[in-house]
């Protein structure tokens, strides 16, 4: 096939429509493999070309014609578009789930292993490629300016907000974590204003009290460092510093590696900005853990 006319889809959905709409003028082994992968499109995604083969009861070479049929350039073209659905999160989390079951069953969990080593390097990779120093730097200066800096993060980002909190509070007394216990996150912010910053952070499916909290922090004037996966998240809009951070993972969940690392960062950059009266703070903080016998002593 001229290159010319390869196509370059952009979900799988884009796929599935082409296969749908080929089949009837399909030859009658095309029409097959077409059918089946209708009917199973959870299998391409964690399927090599002889195991997908071998499912649809076709020869490997049938997927190879299939390929070409709908416009694509290789099998491979074909299986990453459903890989990179699963590792950016657009099946529904019982979806996903299940294709981690499928997986195990299929004694695959080698590949497994493999793919969370590859999103958890390349989430990495992406973070530290796409973010300019200076912005961290521009956050960090706001947080230690504050009178006040909310750390705001529900779900599986909760401990992350908590941690930073803790951390910041060995150097400097103007972190919170939010939620505060069994409140609101909004509730938090009751007395918050225009000297203060909320760091806020969600990820797809954007949590509703946390956009609904930076709405109420917006509006009373708050500064807002925004972190999310896109500037598509409603968080971003007006934020006055707004950080990417890459999710992507072979997991049900969001993958908070890149996002730990972001807050490592963030954390050091505050210690750096704060002054040398921290540098007295943070051995102040652990002399009293030792005197208090909270730690082990090595002989």
């Amino acid at each position: 096939m001229n290159k010319t006319n390869v196509l370059s889809p952009e979900t799988s959905a884009d796929i599935l429509g082409r296969l749908q709409a080929l089949r009837p003028g399909l030859t009658p082994e095309l029409a097959k493999l077409a059918g089946y992968l209708l009917d199973h499109p959870n299998e391409i995604g964690i399927s090599s070309i002889r195991q997908l083969a071998a499912k649809a009861d076709v020869k490997p070479n049938t997927l190879v014609r299939l390929t070409r049929a709908i416009g694509l350039e290789s099998y491979e073209a074909f299986r990453e578009v459903f890989r990179a659905q699963i590792r950016q999160g657009r099946e529904t989390y019982p979806d996903r789930a299940r294709w981690l079951q499928s997986i195990s069953q299929r004694g695959q969990l080698g590949g497994l292993y493999a793919d969370s080593a590859e999103a958890s390097i390349d989430n990495l990779e992406g973070f530290y490629a796409a973010t300019d120093h200076e912005a961290i730097a521009a956050a960090a200066q706001a947080i230690v300016s504050a009178r006040r800096t909310y750390a705001l993060g529900v779900g599986v980002t909760n401990p992350i907000a908590q941690n930073f909190a803790y951390l910041a509070g060995m150097a400097i007394d103007n972190v919170r974590a939010l939620p505060n216990g069994g409140t609101l996150p909004v509730d938090g912010l009751a007395r918050a204003g225009a000297k203060d910053v909320l760091i806020a952070m969600t990820f797809r499916p954007y949590r509703r009290e946390v956009v609904d909290a930076v709405a109420v922090a917006r509006a009373q004037g708050v500064q807002v460092i925004a972190v999310s996966d896109g500037l598509a998240c409603p968080i971003m809009a007006d934020a006055q510093h707004r950080f990417i951070v890459p999710t992507e993972t072979p997991q049900f969940f969001t993958s908070t590696v890149a996002l730990t690392a972001f807050f490592e960062v963030l954390i050091a950059f505050v210690i750096a900005a704060a002054g040398e009266e921290v540098v007295t703070s943070i051995e102040a903080f652990h002399n009293r853990r030792h005197e208090l016998g909270i730690y082990v002593e090595e002989a």
